[in-house]
């Protein structure tokens, strides 16, 4: 098992579960993060500190394309393991839906 990011975290990616995670698997896209699988120890301290509740087990139905995704973009994008200000209309994004049809991004982001 591992945990994913799903599309609560674009353009809200508010990195407290950067700060918390043991194993630095989380990876910095331009207005997302996701999780690498491979790296993930189920440790589960990530997912209470998540804000937008972007954060769950892969154990969950209806996961799987999230699983793929993370998988896809933490082999893209840079890793990132310090935490860094949200974006400022992330409150605003919060809990919006259709999110990964309007706004999600391939871009990498900066990383550490």
């Amino acid at each position: 098992m591992t945990y994913v990011v799903t599309d609560a975290c674009i353009r809200c990616k508010f990195m407290d579960c950067v700060e918390v995670c043991p194993v630095d698997c989380f990876y910095e896209g331009d207005n997302m993060l996701v999780i690498n699988p491979s790296e993930c120890i189920d440790c589960g301290v990530c997912e209470p500190e998540c804000p937008a509740e972007a954060i769950l087990p892969d154990t969950e139905s209806g996961l799987e394309q999230w699983l793929e995704l993370n998988a896809k973009y933490s082999a893209e994008w840079p890793n990132i393991t310090a935490k860094k200000d949200a974006p400022g209309d992330a409150d605003e994004h919060k809990g919006e839906e259709g999110k990964f049809e309007k706004y999600f991004s391939a871009e990498p982001g900066e990383g550490d």
